[in-house]
């Protein structure tokens, strides 16, 4: 065993959302759902040997239940020893932009190259989704299905299929008010849309995989803002209601409606918090994060072409 492996993972972004969960214990999504994974913005994870368990994130020593939840599990399947996690994003952490997801596929990709556990790219999806969902699709890259009935990540295709650029606008670096695991299940027990929106996923999910294999930008656009708002429909259906937007948000999304209108391929999809992804073709990239940059209230634009899946760094 190592003294010590780092890994590294991105956040990936659901273009067909799920918001609920058929099994909480299991972390299994309620509804097929499908995603890519981004470049540039990264957790990385130091795994090393200790006395006893201590979690670090972004320098601070933290108390969390699910990381250890997720280490217990793993040590008690496999007999791993007590270690020392140091995990640090790049990005808004807890704010909408899957820092969770990056976090623990990073964390299961570090604890198996450090324990030298041998799990392939199936078992680790299946390990990552146990601490988040989304995470399970963050250990694949490009475009990425988690789908019943195993709910391990498939790969649908590489990145280089079709080389889609993600412009995001933060709104807000704040972590927001309401986890996505608790704004789930309350909008799975209170909102009147949750049964016809778990019917309803299965088509949105074969009419995205259909645009992806045809790299058919229109197609994914509709689809994909269908998937988005017909999830924060939920959300605003909930008892108590739940909202992640910022006035900049709602501003955003009209922008990138004016852009569309103009000639632009891009299209927006907002997860559970504040931030703008405007999904386009690279030859849009520019207009799209110029425009966005002057909305009123965005605080940053960062830029993203789709990535890799999680794995094992030098440093």
């Amino acid at each position: 065993m190592a003294a010590m492996t780092r890994a590294l993972a991105h956040p990936n972004i659901a273009l067909v959302k799920y918001w609920g969960k058929q099994d909480k214990a299991g972390n299994m999504p309620a509804t097929p759902n499908l995603s890519i994974t981004l470049s540039e913005l990264c957790a990385k994870t130091r795994v090393s040997d200790s006395d006893q368990f201590e979690f670090q994130l972004n320098g601070q020593l933290v108390d969390d239940l699910k990381v250890k939840t997720l280490v217990d599990s793993m040590t008690q399947e496999f007999n791993l020893p007590p270690m020392r996690i140091e995990s640090s994003n790049n990005f808004p952490t807890s704010a909408g932009l899957a820092s969770s997801a990056a976090g623990f596929a990073a964390l299961v990709t570090a604890i198996d190259a450090h324990c030298q556990l041998g799990m392939n790219q199936a078992l680790r999806s299946e390990w990552a989704r146990r601490g988040s969902a989304s995470a399970a699709r963050s250990v694949c890259g490009g475009f990425v299905a988690l789908v019943p009935p195993d709910w391990q990540a498939q790969s649908l295709a590489p990145s280089k299929h079709w080389p889609l650029e993600v412009v995001i606008a933060i709104t807000s670096h704040d972590a927001k008010g309401v986890s996505s695991t608790d704004g789930m299940e309350r909008s799975r027990l209170t909102s009147p849309f949750y049964n016809q929106w778990v019917r309803s996923a299965g088509d949105d999910y074969a009419e995205a995989s259909a645009a992806i294999a045809e790299r058919d930008f229109a197609q994914l656009a509709s689809v994909a803002e269908l998937s988005c708002l017909k999830m924060h429909s939920l959300m605003l259906t909930s008892r108590p209601a739940l909202s992640y937007w910022k006035p900049a948000s709602l501003a955003c999304m009209d922008r990138v409606r004016e852009l569309r209108n103009s000639g632009e391929a891009v299209f927006f999809t907002i997860d559970a918090g504040p931030q703008i992804k405007a999904v386009c073709l690279p030859e849009s990239a520019d207009q799209v994060a110029k425009a966005l940059a002057d909305v009123p209230g965005v605080r940053e634009i960062l830029r993203c072409p789709l990535g890799e899946g999680a794995r094992v760094i030098d440093d």
